[in-house]
């Protein structure tokens, strides 16, 4: 009885043992996520590239669409607001451009939204300016869902993301005036806040960062999605599985615009199947490679990819989008080598700055005529006998000669 009593002892002993082991190690990875989403905001560059992308393509095809506004969006438009209204009750979305069917109201609305696509890509004020940029993006697209392609689709997830994001904090306007702040802040005695507001402003700072990690990860999964979800269903075509589907994608009328650079592509048969067959390989493998430096080649790849859809199927807002969603997976010591680099090409080009006339004091003691050398005498330059002459008072005293 004593050796069953010792047995369930020690093995009682064992669990409690195992299971502080276990609790341990869910709290040590429990912090270490906590502290991977509050520690510190990742990804800062890409946030702001994403932000300066998705701001000038939106500000670039507002610009392209400038003449024919009013047939997309405007009154004028075959999908009209009545039309727009009963989608809305169907599907629940919104737009601000059907509150008036007035066109001085529709041209207030377009100059708003240039202004706020200009405001967002430069970065001024972005966390206002993020949810104006929203609210305009989702407002057009809603109103005309009929009527884009499919690259506003992921402009508009992307600008709903941002939202979330600290996008301002770096290549922005906003970084510029913070800069300022805090050298002026530095340069002055600092007042002592008290405990509340030390503890608001950390819950504050806790807040913005665990928010702003959550919108960098909700993009880069929402672009693993894209891609893999895409490279599947192309796996289930059966065009994609000969290497024809491309062929079949240069010979469509609706995406021909160079049908010359259309037909010398289509011409090479072999290339095409293996572009194909690369497509699907990228798009399938992307989610897997992220974690390495495989990642590199892959979306280099890519932006070789959507280059060929932008010009030889003449989409060039998706392919734009879907280029600047790839610079979500780049690191920030990516974007600071290549501005450092960007930096040392501007000063190779640029070339040595102009070389300043050296000032009086730098002239060495000259020899005057058939002095020697090391003689003691300096030789007065024409600028310091200009300059002692307009200032006597400064002037050093003559020494009298040995003959005086």
């Amino acid at each position: 009885m004593l050796n069953e009593a010792n047995v369930a002892k020690g093995g009682n002993e064992a669990r409690r043992a195992a299971l502080h082991v276990a609790d341990r190690w869910l709290a040590d990875r429990f912090s270490a996520g906590w502290g991977l989403l509050t520690g510190r905001p990742v990804s800062l560059y890409a946030a702001s590239v994403l932000r300066i992308g998705y701001g000038l393509l939106y500000l670039i095809f507002l610009l392209r669409e400038f003449p024919h506004r009013d047939e997309i969006w405007g009154p004028g438009s075959p999908w009209t607001p009545a039309l727009a209204g009963e989608l809305f009750e169907q599907t629940g979305w919104v737009s601000v451009l059907t509150l008036s069917d007035s066109r001085a109201y529709f041209e207030l609305c377009y100059a708003l939204a240039l202004v706020t696509s200009a405001l967002f890509t430069l970065g001024w004020r972005t966390r206002i300016m993020s949810v104006l940029f929203a609210v305009m993006v989702t407002s057009f697209h809603a109103r005309a869902i009929f009527m884009t392609d499919g690259g506003d689709n992921l402009i508009l997830l992307m600008a709903l993301y941002l939202v979330l994001t600290a996008c301002g904090r770096r290549l922005s306007l906003d970084a510029r005036r913070n800069r300022r702040k805090s050298v002026s802040a530095d340069s002055g005695p600092r007042a002592p806040g008290s405990p509340l507001a030390r503890q608001l402003r950390d819950s504050r700072t806790t807040l913005v960062t665990a928010l702003h990690n959550c919108g960098m990860f909700v993009i880069a999964a929402q672009v693993c999605l894209l891609y893999g979800s895409a490279g599947l269903y192309k796996v289930q075509g059966s065009t994609w599985g000969n290497g024809t589907a491309l062929h079949y994608a240069l010979n469509l009328e609706l995406f021909r615009p160079w049908p010359a650079l259309s037909n010398f592509v289509d011409e090479h048969t072999l290339v095409i199947a293996i572009a194909g067959y690369l497509t699907v390989l990228l798009q399938v493998a992307f989610p897997f490679v992220l974690f390495g430096r495989l990642k590199y080649p892959v979306l280099t790849m890519l932006l070789g990819m959507h280059l060929g859809i932008a010009v030889l199927m003449g989409l060039p807002l998706f392919s734009g989008a879907m280029i600047v969603a790839d610079a979500v997976f780049l690191p920030d010591r990516f974007y600071i080598r290549l501005a450092g680099l960007c930096r040392r090409l501007v000063r190779r080009t640029s070339g040595p700055g102009p070389v300043r006339a050296a000032s009086a004091g730098a002239v060495p003691a000259q020899a005057g005529p058939g002095d020697a050398l090391g003689s003691k005498h300096r030789a007065v330059l024409p600028a310091e006998r200009q300059d002692a002459h307009d200032r006597p008072e400064t002037a050093s005293p003559q020494l009298p000669s040995k003959g005086s």
